[in-house]
């Protein structure tokens, strides 16, 4: 069953993210690469890159910059695993660099509508 690692990652102000290094990072892709679960999964690029699109009931569209969140936390990335069983997607959630300090993962099944 597949399942989505989303990466919620706490950030200090110089902008890496607590308690892991880019060393961490690639070793856990190896280990998820080398373990045959990797479906997909990104990086997001900076968060001052991103634009937020909202329609209102007329269906008019506003477009801003952002988001400016007022939190340390910010959507990092994500991995997409195939794996047997909540549990086992749970265990390869603890092991990602992502849930270390005041980060954290979200798992959640992928719907399979076919």
């Amino acid at each position: 069953m597949k399942y989505l690692l989303l990466i919620n990652a706490a950030v200090t102000p110089d902008g890496d993210v607590e308690g892991c290094t880019p060393a961490d990072w690639m070793a856990y892709d190896k280990e998820v690469r080398d373990a045959g679960i990797f479906v997909s999964g990104e990086s997001l690029a900076d968060l001052v890159t991103a634009t937020t699109v909202k329609v209102d009931a007329a269906g008019r569209r506003t477009v801003t910059d952002g988001p400016f969140a007022e939190t340390r936390e910010v959507l990092g990335g994500f991995y997409v695993i195939d794996v047997p069983d909540l549990d086992v997607a749970l265990d390869w959630a603890a092991r990602c660099p992502g849930a270390r300090g005041g980060s954290n993962i979200v798992v959640r099944p992928v719907a399979d509508f076919g």
